[in-house]
């Protein structure tokens, strides 16, 4: 087996005791990321949706420097603290995503880091 931390400065630095993604072999875990921007570890200013792509380009650029992109992600976990908010993130995800689309869940949670609306993780496979 073998273990590698990933991270970028692309997305926002851990702002605790984990790594951006861990890689075992060929599957990557990556971390939940939220809204902050990667250059100033600022919350992003705007309404869901600007977080919603926030988190999602933040997902993509540790992603891709762990080799993989969005088709490489098995599973995608969604956390909301509005699940009224979900139609939303279908509709951003089909802007990101192509089919065959991860696996997913979406949790309704009282709170998330920092006060946003939404954190996102993942698993993801690449090939050999």
């Amino acid at each position: 087996m073998s273990k590698q931390i990933i991270s970028t400065p692309l997305a926002p630095a851990a702002i605790g005791t984990y790594s951006q993604a861990v890689k075992v072999d060929n599957t990557v875990y990556l971390s939940g990321q939220i809204a902050l921007d990667p250059e100033t570890m600022q919350v992003v200013e705007g309404d869901i949706s600007v977080q919603i792509r926030r988190v999602f380009d933040n997902l993509k650029a540790v992603a891709e420097a762990a080799g993989g992109d969005f088709s490489d992600i098995v599973k995608l976990n969604v956390f909301l603290t509005d699940l009224g908010h979900f139609p939303i993130v279908n509709e951003i995800m089909a802007e990101y995503f192509q089919q065959p689309y991860p696996a997913r869940a979406a949790v309704g949670v009282a709170a998330l880091p920092r006060a946003v609306g939404v954190e996102m993780d993942g698993v993801m496979v690449l090939a050999k």
